[in-house]
């Protein structure tokens, strides 16, 4: 993970809970990976679908998820997308920090 792209995600606490929205873009070569359950099941995120659209003929997928849960499975979390190379924009207006 890019310290400097979520550096504000650190907290002293990493068992505090808070929620964060953000934007994903999930390549057309993921389409068939549960990449929302993996957030839910690893790393024990509740996980809000707001928006979703989804391209046509297996092209990338867009989504506004909220993520709630502990500070520290916000930021494993966020690093397993970016090791993805899933492109990740912090919602600045309605993130939790």
């Amino acid at each position: 993970m890019q310290s400097s792209t979520f550096s504000h995600l650190h907290s002293p606490s990493s068992q505090r809970t808070t929620e964060v929205t953000l934007y994903l873009t999930i390549p057309a070569s993921y389409r068939q990976e549960p990449i929302v359950t993996q957030l839910v099941s690893r790393y024990k995120l509740q996980v809000n679908i707001l928006a979703a659209t989804l391209g046509t003929n297996g092209g990338q997928g867009q989504f506004k998820l909220t993520l709630i849960g502990h500070t520290e499975a916000i930021n494993d979390a966020l690093a397993y997308l970016e090791e993805l190379q899933i492109t990740i924009v912090l919602d600045q207006e309605s993130d939790g920090w």
